[in-house]
């Protein structure tokens, strides 16, 4: 069972593909329903990992891995397809681009990284799946209204704004306050570095 936290992030990521596909099908309430269960499924793992001490190392990589495949392919097929504003997806793609370098850059220079998302990121998490998922079922429902969804996109936006800069900054913090030539030493700093 202690396994069940990663099985539950891979069947996030082979999601994926047959989530856009019902997008550029425009079988927006199959999306919904499929989204609705990735969005969920996104919280199970992380409960299950804390809950029962179901901790491990792959399960640290595979759950940022899952949510950014997720999140940045729906964010990029449904601004193609004219669901989600093209300056929200460009905020989106361009935090996790950066939070990905910063993290390389880091792991080659000063060394390995380890701790946990940050309040700011889980919140910008969740109001990104919250705004794509209304998104979907607008496009299916006709509903939430077009009114909080814009109001919605622009939460998404700033937190997606705060969360990198808070990402930058630690880098950078914790970079600057490494012993001089010390290169192995483990920093507090990471990019959703998984919940488990």
């Amino acid at each position: 069972m202690r396994h069940l936290p990663n099985l539950i992030c891979l069947a996030r990521i082979a999601l994926v593909w047959p989530i856009v596909a019902s997008l550029y099908a425009q079988d927006y309430s199959l999306t919904v329903v499929l989204f609705g269960i990735a969005a969920v499924s996104d919280g199970l793992d992380g409960f299950l990992a804390k809950r029962f001490g179901w901790t491990s190392e792959l399960g640290k990589f595979l759950d940022p891995l899952a949510d950014k495949l997720l999140l940045v392919t729906v964010f990029v097929s449904a601004t193609w397809l004219g669901l989600v504003p093209w300056w929200l997806a460009a905020a989106a793609v361009a935090r996790d681009v950066m939070i990905g370098l910063g993290a390389l850059i880091f792991r080659l220079w000063f060394g390995p990284l380890q701790g946990r998302p940050t309040v700011i990121s889980k919140i910008n998490t969740l109001l990104q799946l919250a705004y794509l998922l209304g998104v979907m079922t607008l496009a299916a429902f006709g509903f939430p209204p077009a009114g909080f969804l814009a109001a919605l996109a622009v939460a998404t936006l700033i937190t997606t704004a705060l969360s990198g800069a808070d990402y930058l900054f630690a880098f950078t913090r914790r970079a600057w306050n490494l012993p001089p030539g010390q290169t192995d030493v483990a920093a507090t700093a990471s990019p959703d570095a998984g919940r488990r």
